[in-house]
Order: structure tokens, then sequence, then C-alpha cells
């Protein structure tokens, strides 16, 4: 704990996540293009699926963050009520966005595999349906979180928002368990993986890559609302005189 409030100081936080914000993004965009190279030329179709396998290499890592991302929030927001930590409302408020992107990103590839592997572009599949009320639950945050901010308020309410959509991640997560859906039961596990070698092993560069670059995301945000709160007081200051 004491690392993180020391990093609670606005100032001493832009001094780390400046020069961080570029070497996460650009390391992040390089894991991707070396990952999205491996994935479309160095590893074979798979004997069921074809070519279509390889927009798992899109499809899981922008689950993941999606996931993550909420996760990112539900955090940020219990560090904001209970800690009052100065940065972690801004921080789940940086995460919205991108959350919400990658929540899309897996939506529209899930759909664009779902058409040659079930025979339609969309099934209200556990999984499926799960994933689109998370992308719902992420608008409803941005619109919360912005006229919470319009209006003044303290951030109380898009914490406790942030801490309750975290209940739709265990029936994310557990949705291919829970119900006979369409959507392929978990790949990738603690004992291991019923996906070949041969084509797994781009993956992990991928995730790393997204993640990576996720962050950078996100700390550029944050970095941009806490220069515009930073302005915001000064011309007020201004105002005043």
């Amino acid at each position: 704990m004491p690392a993180l409030h020391a990093l609670a100081n606005p100032a001493r936080f832009q001094k780390i996540a400046r020069p961080l914000t570029p070497v996460l993004t650009w390391v992040g965009v390089v894991l991707i293009a070396v990952g999205a190279w491996a994935g479309l030329t160095q590893t074979p179709p798979d004997y069921l699926q074809g070519e279509t396998v390889r927009i798992m290499y899109v499809h899981v890592p922008a689950a993941w963050l999606a996931m993550g991302g909420w996760s990112g929030i539900a955090m940020s927001s219990i560090a904001y009520l209970v800690w009052r930590h100065p940065l972690a409302h801004i921080a789940a408020r940086s995460i919205a966005l991108p959350g919400a992107l990658f929540a899309t990103i897996c939506l529209v590839s899930g759909s664009i595999w779902g058409r040659p592997t079930w025979g339609t572009w969309w099934q209200w599949d556990g999984r499926l349906t799960s994933m689109l009320l998370l992308f719902f639950v992420y608008c409803g945050y941005i619109a919360l979180a912005r006229a919470d901010a319009d209006r003044g308020r303290n951030g109380r309410i898009p914490a406790l928002y942030g801490i309750a959509g975290s209940a739709l991640l265990p029936i994310i997560h557990y949705s291919v368990v829970w119900w006979n859906t369409l959507h392929q039961g978990p790949s990738i596990g603690i004992a291991g993986s019923t996906i070949d070698r041969s084509i797994l092993w781009p993956l992990p560069i991928m995730l790393a890559g997204f993640t990576l670059f996720f962050a950078g995301i996100v700390l550029m945000r944050m970095r941009a609302m806490l220069a515009t709160a930073k302005a915001e007081a000064r011309m007020a200051r201004m105002a005043r005189i």
C-alpha cells in the first residue's frame, strides 16, 4: 500500500507515466505486429475451422482485455471508495473507453468467426449475450461518469456502478460451462490447452502486445485527464483574480 499511496500524488504519477507511456505503447505495437505476422503466415490452418481459426489471435485478446478492463474499473472503484485514492477515479474513467472498444472488437470478431462456423452472424449464445451485456455496461459507465463529472459530483455513484458491474464477469467466464451453448468450451486452462501448439504459440505474443498497448492507452488517457483538470483549475483561479 505505501507504493500505491505514493502514486496518489499526480506530479509523481506524471513523472513515472510520462516515459512509461510510449514504451508500453510501442512495445505493444511491435508485439502485435510480430504476433499478427506469425499468426497469419507461420501457423497452419485448423483441420476443422480452416483459415477462420486465425481470428482467435484478435478475438481472444479482445475478450481478455474487455473483461480485464472492467476488473481494472472495479479495483479502481474500490480503491477510490475505501482509500479515497485521488487517481483511482481517473484510472477507472480512463479504462472505460478502451475497454468498451475491445468489447466491440470481441463481438465483431466473434460474429465474423461465427458466420462460417455456425452459419449465422449472431446467435443468442450465453457467451455472446453476456459479452454484449458487458458492452452495454461499459456504455452505461461512460455516460454515468461523464454526467457525474459535468455536475461536479464526487464520483461515488460511478464507483458503486463499477463495483456492481463486476458481477457480470464470472457469468461471462463460466457461461460456456453453465449453459449448453454454441460457443466452444474453455480451450486454455491451468491444466493445459486443447489447441495444438503449432497454432497456439502466436497467441501469447498477441495477448502480451494487446495488453501493453491497452496499458499505454490508459496511461495516455490518465495523463490527458490530469492535464485537463490542471488547466481547468488554473482557469478558475485566474477567473477569481
